[in-house]
């Protein structure tokens, strides 16, 4: 069976799942997503990286225990949700403002609302050096922003476009990502994401924040690392030798084959340790009496 039967395989497996969608409404528009799972099922929020949107999960939901209720969002500026209003930035902070919107929680800032953190890919809160320079940069973006021209694709121009911009993505893979990823016009597509995400982050956090905040983390944490260490490589870490920070987390640390979208590209490789943890850490605990 060929990679790419496989992920026809997921990909129709996802589309026999019951899922509902999902709309939140915010003082500027509205926070969509979707639902995957029974009613009555354990809540797992899902949260995509940088520049994607929720159905990054599309192919991956469908390989988890079917005990949990998975609940999908794009972010503010991906996907489906609504934009940040003009001349407004995006920041880490606003993001975990907009999903305690949507489940009232999240790991660092509401240590006491999450029992487990898994992390695709990711270390969390990072610090940053040279903060005036990334400040400045990410003003002066913005305001070339507001200045340019809205560009609109073909649908295969958009398809060349995303696998140029991440060439680790399947061709099955940007199709999935484009169903939210794309908005259609008269004369072309144009992408639903907000490019104001591209810009440099003007809220940023030093090397002693970023340690406050990790050290804040009550939850057991999982982090599943791509072999092929794409955005990771700057920071010279991997499974063996992950950031000290991090030496507060009750961690399990995994390698999978590929590269930070292994886990739309490949779920298979990713699911079965995700699954493990979720049955070892969040479904074996019991609920508190008042939440049964």
């Amino acid at each position: 069976c060929s990679s790419q039967e496989k992920s026809m395989k997921h990909i129709l497996a996802a589309l026999m799942q019951e899922v509902s969608q999902l709309s939140v409404p915010v003082p500027w528009g509205e926070l969509r997503g979707q639902v995957w799972g029974p009613d009555h099922g354990r809540p797992v929020l899902c949260l995509h990286g940088w520049a994607d949107n929720c159905g990054s999960f599309h192919t991956l939901i469908p390989l988890l225990p079917k005990e949990c209720r998975y609940v999908t969002m794009d972010l503010v500026g991906h996907g489906l949700s609504s934009h940040r209003p003009p001349g407004t930035f995006y920041s880490a902070l606003d993001y975990v403002m907009d999903v305690r919107r949507v489940v009232e929680g999240f790991a660092a800032l509401y240590p006491d609302m999450v029992d487990v953190l898994i992390l695709l890919d990711s270390f969390g809160v990072l610090p940053t050096a040279e903060l005036p320079a990334v400040m400045r940069r990410g003003i002066e973006e913005l305001l070339h922003y507001e200045k340019r021209k809205e560009r609109i694709y073909t649908y295969e121009g958009a398809v060349e476009r995303m696998l140029a911009a991440n060439p680790g993505l399947s061709k099955e893979s940007v199709h999935v990502l484009l169903e939210r990823g794309l908005v259609q016009r008269e004369d072309g597509f144009v992408f639903s994401r907000d490019l104001r995400v591209n810009f440099k982050n003007i809220v940023r956090f030093s090397l002693e924040q970023s340690l406050e905040m990790l050290s804040r983390v009550q939850a057991s944490v999982l982090i599943v690392l791509a072999s092929v260490l794409v955005v990771w490589k700057r920071f010279s870490v991997s499974a063996a030798n992950p950031p000290s920070c991090l030496r507060w987390f009750q961690r399990t640390v995994v390698t999978v084959p590929g590269d930070h979208h292994a886990h739309l590209n490949t779920p298979e490789a990713v699911a079965p340790f995700v699954s493990e943890f979720l049955q070892k850490k969040l479904l074996t605990v019991n609920l508190p009496r008042e939440e049964l």
